[in-house]
């Protein structure tokens, strides 16, 4: 198979898995059969593109031309390379995971949900490998449009709620300040194009280029950078896998990716560096990690803790990527997939906690662990990456996050990755704690309280999901080398 054809097939797969979900929605098996052979083709499509990549090919399919100079165009670079194999192979097992959840839920309306699940993910691989700002902002909404039904999932008027605060913040900040910052980019240089070492160096200048960098920032408003971040602990309404989907598998994922390679690809590290334009990035990106931990620390319901937690480690990227150095460019990359397996390994635990045992609220959780023991194993797992303690991809990409803020002696960031990883180990480990070795409480004549007396893990393939992504999150720790290849090819043109 050609790499164009695999890029194409990159975006169709999903796409007609869809069709095939729609057609096949009142089977429930072969439903749930074609959405995993879907996933599993789409994923072993884009390990097609790996080799070439890794060995320095950079495969590119121009699709059409939508005006004279700007066309919709894909090139598979490194970043979009490790964006892609993230969000294709976690597709797997969430697909997994959802067989359960919905199931064991009896979740209405699950063929939608697998049909917009496929249609978000097919986005996600455009958007991956858009070889341009025009393309990249195309996928950037379609994936927005399509995830809009699964956030409102359920229906009720605190869904409708979430998913219109979800939908209006981040279309008003894409229409507003990244249609802006892209057509001002196209004035300033006639082009859109992703290049090594960026397109604005003496094409905007000075302050114009902070206020351009500022335009982008909080027009990606996936990246929930402060105070642009409201509309991701709205979207906690929606069922686990959308909350694994949201977080971890595509759409915030798409954010922080979008900052990256906007800023390696359009602005350029070393004309940053030069003009001194990202400085305030820091700060700003340093607050977002700082507030949006200390909201997590008041948060009892889990999902909304591990929300503010995802909007704090959200800007560990932005903030690696406005240290603007080779190594923290590193770390920016890896945190992209160390959050990804850490942060849909904690949503899985919640959700396997609410389908086995309907509790929701972190002071309902003593004693769990006893009950559920691989469910919040896992959840240890995925906490300790989030902290970035060994053995779990969590460290691998702090160290370099840290390793670049002492290269360049930026104080500010690192004090701030200290501070957040004490805050971090503030909201997470009292829960290991409390599942592990507090008392469960006694059950009460609501039978609404904490106790653990009728019931264990949940369905099997929840608990098959979760052992696999808390696996693959100890895994990059041991075998970091194809992340750290791919990241390190990224910043190959930086000195």
């Amino acid at each position: 198979m050609s790499m164009e054809l695999s890029i194409i097939l990159a975006m169709a797969i999903p796409a007609v898995g869809a069709v095939l979900i729609a057609l096949s929605g009142r089977i429930p098996n072969l439903r749930e059969t074609i959405t995993l052979l879907t996933a599993i083709a789409l994923f072993l499509n884009v390990l097609n593109l790996l080799g070439p990549v890794l060995d320095g090919e950079r495969p590119e399919v121009h699709l059409l031309d939508m005006f004279p100079g700007l066309a919709i165009a894909f090139k598979v670079e490194p970043l979009g390379m490790m964006f892609s194999l993230i969000a294709s192979g976690l597709w797997i097992l969430n697909s997994i995971y959802s067989i359960g959840y919905m199931r064991g839920n009896k979740e209405k309306h699950q063929t939608r949900f697998y049909i917009c699940f496929a249609i978000a993910i097919s986005a996600t691989l455009g958007l991956a490998y858009s070889a341009n700002l025009l393309t990249l902002f195309i996928f950037y909404e379609v994936l927005t449009f399509s995830t809009y039904p699964l956030v409102s999932h359920k229906g009720n008027e605190t869904a409708l709620k979430g998913a219109r605060t979800y939908l209006g913040i981040l279309v008003t900040t894409s229409v507003a300040f990244l249609f802006f910052a892209i057509a001002w980019t196209y004035s300033a240089t006639g082009t859109l194009d992703f290049v090594d070492g960026g397109i604005l160096g003496g094409k905007v200048e000075g302050p114009l280029m902070g206020l351009l960098l500022m335009l982008f920032i909080y027009g990606i408003g996936k990246a929930a950078v402060m105070p642009v971040h409201r509309w991701l602990p709205a979207a906690m309404v929606a069922p686990t896998p959308v909350s694994a989907l949201l977080h971890a598998v595509a759409v915030v994922k798409s954010g922080v990716f979008s900052v990256v390679k906007v800023i390696v690809y359009t602005f350029g590290i070393d004309n940053l560096v030069t003009s001194g334009s990202a400085d305030w990035l820091v700060y700003i990106s340093g607050f977002t990690i700082i507030a949006a931990s200390m909201v997590a620390l008041r948060q009892d319901n889990l999902k909304r803790r591990l929300a503010y937690s995802t909007i704090s480690q959200l800007s560990y990227v932005v903030l690696a990527a406005a240290i603007l150095t080779p190594i923290s460019a590193v770390g920016a990359a890896l945190h992209i997939a160390a959050h990804a397996f850490g942060k849909i390994t904690l949503f899985f635990a919640a959700g396997s906690i609410y389908t086995a045992a309907h509790k929701t609220e972190v002071s309902q959780l003593n004693g769990i662990g006893w009950k559920m023991p691989i469910t919040m194993t896992a959840f240890a797992i995925g906490a300790l990456s989030m902290i970035g303690l060994p053995p779990t991809a969590g460290f691998v990409s702090k160290w370099y996050i840290i390793q670049g803020a002492m290269s360049s002696e930026n104080f500010v960031a690192l004090s701030v990755v200290i501070l957040s990883t004490l805050l971090n180990a503030g909201y997470f480990l009292p829960i290991i704690y409390a599942a592990f070795f507090r008392q469960a409480e006694p059950k009460g004549p609501d039978d609404h309280g904490g106790h653990h007396d009728h019931h264990g893990e949940a369905p099997l393939p929840i608990v098959i999901a979760i052992t696999s992504t808390a696996t693959l999150t100890i895994l990059m720790f041991f075998f970091p080398d194809v992340a750290l290849e791919l990241a390190q090819q990224m910043i190959g043109g930086i000195q």
